[in-house]
């Protein structure tokens, strides 16, 4: 379909996932092993956006693993490449595709199987394909090339209901300007999660980033 409109049901189930909390969790390098009490760490802590990169150990297995445990939750699949792999998540249960590039092919299949997509972007040329092949979301990545002030300006000619989630180097200290900027939420790698860190570990790190984003804003109306 040929729509700079994202799909309704996809959409629809990224903002409901989105709406307490919008952080994703990138889980690269975690293992299938440690993957459940990550997993309710997060949830504990208010986090339903779940990434477990495919060139983590058996990442298909962790995505398996996760979506089976926390139904509710948006789980699937990070640096997404080809076709075929968002057969295989898909497969086992994942119902999001996220990428580092824009593959138009990748996005398709994704909006065939109703699964929501989030590709990497810089620049309006690569979202606005994006967004014509079926993205439901874009991951503006890498946000060290990204200042807030890009992202204001994405902001501006992009439809207003395209979630824009920043990736890459973001950490705490990060999230007020971003936001400020028009960032609806972001991708939080290894600044919440390191293979080897323990499960309460993850969850300390999870509740300080839920803390900072919901924590008042200079100049946010309260009541």
């Amino acid at each position: 379909m040929n729509s700079n409109q994202p799909d309704g049901p996809a959409l629809q189930a990224l903002q409901q996932a989105l709406q307490g909390l919008p952080l994703v969790a990138i889980l690269r390098g975690i293992t299938p092993r440690e993957a459940l009490a990550v997993g309710q760490a997060l949830a504990d802590a208010g986090w339903l956006v779940i990434e477990v990169p495919l060139n983590s150990p058996q990442a298909l297995d962790s995505i398996a693993v996760l979506a089976r445990a926390f139904p509710l939750a948006l789980v699937g699949a990070g640096t997404v490449l080809r076709v075929d792999q968002v057969a295989a998540v898909a497969g086992v249960g994942g119902r999001l595709i996220v990428s580092p590039n824009a593959e138009l092919e990748v996005i398709a299949e994704a909006r065939r199987r109703g699964l929501v997509c989030l590709p990497g972007v810089v620049t309006p040329t690569e979202a606005f394909a994006a967004l014509a092949a079926g993205a439901t979301g874009l991951k503006l990545f890498p946000a060290e090339m990204i200042s807030p002030a890009v992202v204001k300006a994405l902001r501006a000619v992009l439809p207003p209901e395209v979630p824009l989630l920043p990736v890459g180097g973001i950490g705490i200290e990060q999230l007020a300007a971003y936001r400020s900027a028009g960032a609806n939420g972001f991708g939080i790698g290894s600044a919440l999660y390191k293979p080897g860190m323990t499960a309460d570990a993850v969850g300390a790190q999870a509740r300080r980033f839920a803390e900072a984003w919901r924590a008042p804003r200079p100049g946010a109306l309260s009541g």
